[in-house]
């Protein structure tokens, strides 16, 4: 828990204290860990897939906000990070 509010306080620049809820992939993103701080200490939280990967943006060195929903979507393993690829045709048929 240490280590992971020290991320957010240095390399985030967030408060591990604010109440915020922040999320940590591992290289695989096969382990999700969740910090945030409740009232009189820190809470971790931690999800393991036995198979497959959570979804989780390209540029791992940013921090990004999301909402709830996005937090739901994230752990069932919908990928909202990236759009549908564009189709340039030149002909319909």
């Amino acid at each position: 828990i240490n280590g992971l509010a020290a991320i957010v306080e240095g390399t985030m620049g967030q408060s591990p204290l604010s109440g915020s809820l922040f999320l940590f992939a591992n290289r695989q993103r096969s382990v999700l860990k969740a910090v945030y701080w409740d009232r009189n200490g820190f809470c971790l939280w931690l999800k393991r897939l036995e198979k497959d990967r959570f979804p989780w943006p390209d540029d791992e060195e940013t921090a990004r906000e999301i909402t709830k929903d996005e937090v739901a979507m994230l752990l069932r393993g919908i990928d909202f990070w990236r759009e549908h690829k564009e189709l340039r045709y030149k002909t319909v048929l």
